[in-house]
């Protein structure tokens, strides 16, 4: 067995029965996670907050952890994954402060994790133009006067899709934070996105490869995307959802949240008015609001007190935008019928469209032009 400390490291983050909070205090108590690996029952029973069930189960699992480990640390150097270990002075300094950190964590890409300013951006996978308009104008407004500041997200469909977008297209480091391993990209349909970021961003998960999306995985990766920020900006949820659960999680770190309110009557604004009501999350109603929470000093910068929504530009020439000025309103297998396109190949550049506000999708998948 390689003497590799990452090694032991990886095999730490995988022992059956063992948290990341455990994993920390057996960490602390050892000095090395190599430890873990060779100590007998009785000095294992002293590490605070372990019990007997629990000991068993290292004791069964921890050479089939070192086995997977050995995979993942050929994977990670194949691939020129960096792994970040809680024991290292670069780990990064906000989530570190996190009582649930992550003892390692892989990255691919070019981003200081560290940097002076980071913000977590989310919200709804069903955002609306009001929350792209939102989302776009945040991020060309930061990046005028902060051109540096690193901004998270989830690479899901909806704000945290059209935050990392925005943020490549207005020159800004962005980092997706992954629910499953960095073998895979999810949704597929961002991939695009997510191999731009790799080269002012990049991609960050806790999940060896070979790891599936499954709905924990969302839930626990949101830790992560509170964690690694300075703050929190929720552009749209409704009262459930895992925006609402990634806020949450920052409130109980102490992070700061942020909330753009909405129309009550605004399904996807529920959940932020609901912040904001519950004194969970800060109002602001742009990038300038959000600076002067924050205290972020802008120096000679100028941000505009109001949020400029980026959808009166002029919209491509684009056959889909084409067909639907001379018929108006159609429904998705009309779009495909008249245009020739297989439904596969369609939604994807309607989604496209959507998302850089030149359509609007109605009811039973019905579209038409943005006014």
């Amino acid at each position: 067995m390689t003497g590799d400390k990452r090694l032991y490291l990886i095999a730490l983050s995988l022992l059956k029965g063992v948290g990341n909070i455990l994993s920390r205090n057996l960490l602390q108590y050892f000095g090395e996670a190599e430890a873990v690996f060779s100590e007998r029952k009785p000095l294992l029973g002293k590490v605070p907050g372990i019990g007997e069930y629990t000991i068993a189960r290292i004791l069964e699992t921890r050479t089939e952890a070192l086995h997977r480990a050995e995979r993942e640390l050929a994977f990670v150097e194949k691939n020129k994954i960096r792994l970040y270990a809680i024991s290292e002075d670069d780990y990064p300094m906000r989530l570190r402060e996190c009582p649930d950190a992550p003892v390692v964590f892989y990255f691919k890409g070019k981003a200081d994790l560290n940097a002076k300013r980071v913000l977590s951006v989310i919200g709804t996978r069903e955002a609306t133009d009001y929350g792209y308009g939102l989302t776009a104008a945040l991020l060309n407004n930061l990046a005028e006067a902060f051109p540096d500041v690193l901004v998270v997200s989830g690479l899901a469909y909806g704000i945290d899709i059209c935050a990392h977008r925005n943020a490549l297209k207005n020159g800004l480091p962005t980092v997706g934070v992954l629910a499953h391993g960095l073998d895979r990209i999810y949704p597929s349909a961002h991939r695009h996105a997510a191999v731009e970021m790799l080269g002012n961003g990049g991609l960050l998960s806790e999940f060896i490869s070979e790891t599936v999306p499954i709905r924990e995985n969302f839930l626990q990766r949101n830790r992560l995307i509170a964690g690694l920020a300075d703050a929190t900006v929720v552009v749209e949820s409704a009262e459930k959802g895992g925006a609402l659960v990634t806020a949450g999680i920052a409130f109980s770190y102490g992070r700061e949240v942020y909330a753009f309110p909405g129309r009550a009557t605004d399904k996807c604004s529920g959940g932020c008015n609901r912040l904001i009501q519950a004194n969970q999350a800060g109002l602001i109603t742009s990038a300038h609001d959000l600076a002067t929470a924050l205290g972020w000093d802008t120096g000679k910068a100028s941000i505009p007190k109001e949020a400029r929504l980026p959808f009166q530009h002029e919209a491509p020439d684009h056959p889909l935008l084409r067909l639907l000025a001379e018929k108006g309103e159609m429904q998705i297998n009309e779009l495909a019928v008249m245009s020739g396109m297989p439904i596969y190949k369609l939604s994807p550049m309607l989604f496209e469209l959507e998302l850089a506000g030149h359509v609007k999708v109605l009811p039973g998948t019905v579209y038409r032009l943005t006014p």
